[in-house]
């Protein structure tokens, strides 16, 4: 059993790496978890407040929680990993019941921000790609599956995102095992380092 992670900024490609990868293994022998799925619940606050809180600083994701869920699934053992919405920036109801693979993918902004969770990942892969290409695909992402305005993606990027990246984020990728460039990053290359790490 091996615990990949997969970092990099916002927009620099970590579902489409993580999506694929479960693809090519046919979903049989890999389980993903997403660390957005464990962004801190702020039921007391309404809709307006939360939508103004800031996502992209690492205290926002409950680490104790996705801690213990990698713990338990590195010991074969299932879980239920919360649903998170994007639109009402809360949980769910409901959760989703993960069970344990040979393969376990963790992707997502901050998994390299907290020592428990970079003491659980056998592999880290950090996916380093440029500014302007990460904000674009970010406003794209969020415009047409998140019904933000362009106006409100660039103003969250420049005011949020950007400031908690070059804080945090970038700096993250010391942690990892390889960090890509944006000529390496082709799902072929990341491939070719997880099976290489499998038969290690």
């Amino acid at each position: 059993m091996i615990l990949i992670g997969i970092c990099g900024g916002t927009g620099s490609g970590k579902s489409t790496i993580a999506n694929k990868i479960v693809e090519y293994f046919k979903n049989e022998s890999v389980v993903k978890i997403l660390s957005d799925s464990y962004y801190k619940n702020y039921l007391n606050l309404n809709l307006e407040e939360r939508s103004k809180l800031n996502y992209d600083h690492p205290k926002s994701i409950d680490f104790e929680l996705l801690k213990n869920n990698l713990i338990s699934l590195k010991s074969n053992k299932k879980v239920e990993e919360p649903i998170y919405s994007y639109k009402t920036h809360k949980r769910l109801k409901k959760n989703k019941v993960l069970f344990s693979k040979k393969i376990i993918i963790i992707e997502g902004l901050h998994i390299f921000c907290d020592k428990r969770i970079i003491n659980l990942i056998d592999f880290g892969i950090y996916l380093d790609l440029d500014e302007n290409t990460r904000l674009q695909r970010r406003i794209k992402r969020d415009v047409s599956s998140r019904s933000r305005s362009i106006k409100e993606v660039e103003q969250r990027y420049f005011t949020m995102c950007k400031p908690m990246h070059e804080k945090y984020i970038d700096c993250s990728k010391e942690h990892a095992d390889i960090i890509l460039k944006s000529k390496d990053i082709s799902f072929k290359n990341v491939l070719n380092l997880i099976l290489n790490k499998i038969r290690c």
